[in-house]
């Protein structure tokens, strides 16, 4: 696959990050250097530059030449206005798998943007890339995504023990809850 695939409801549209784009790299910089993003994740590269955000922009696209992920820029529907970020990484054809990821800009936020992103995504997962498991975790006592998860219809199955970088450091880990959506559960009623 060489192009995102492109989606539009529940006011939104989901399209591919523009490689080379300004508005694309400046939106990434904001969203990875956001003190609450950085406060729940702690990235393997750290996007802290224009420089390190257009590094992100390839990657993604790699990723998505390489069938390893597909990476949407999360925007209005009607007006165009950059909200967030969606992407399915660890895509494994063979089980038809993939892990989802999200973060909204801090300006969008409580607007329920990560829910209908997240809902909206996983039409796109579920239809056009054809998974039939999509897996989402988020660092323990991160309510604000585990509300996002349940309202997207990602019920919680579990918590892994040691699973996801503490803050701000790569040598030591917290617990991470997974929460998780079939192909075959029913869709959530998103309002």
């Amino acid at each position: 696959m060489t192009d995102t695939p492109e989606i539009r409801g529940l006011g939104l549209r989901l399209r591919g990050w523009r490689a080379g784009d300004e508005g694309d790299a400046a939106a990434v910089l904001r969203g990875l250097t956001d003190p609450e993003f950085l406060r729940w994740n702690t990235p393997l590269t750290a996007v802290d530059d224009l420089a390190g955000a257009h590094a992100f922009l390839r990657k993604r696209q790699e990723l998505l030449e390489s069938g390893e992920g597909v990476s949407c820029c999360v925007t209005d529907e009607d007006t165009g206005e950059v909200l967030g970020h969606i992407g399915f990484s660890a895509i494994t054809p063979a089980f038809r798998t993939a892990i989802v990821g999200y973060w909204v800009l801090p300006e969008a936020r409580g607007r329920r943007v990560a829910t209908r992103a997240l809902c909206l995504g996983s039409r796109l997962a579920f239809g056009e890339l054809g998974l039939y498991r999509l897996e989402l975790g988020h660092a323990l006592g991160h309510e604000v995504s585990c509300r996002v998860a349940e309202r997207g219809g990602y019920p919680y199955e579990g918590t892994l023990r040691g699973a996801m970088f503490e803050a701000g450091r790569q040598d030591a880990f917290r617990d991470v809850h997974l929460h998780a959506r079939l192909a075959s559960d029913p869709e959530p009623e998103v309002a």
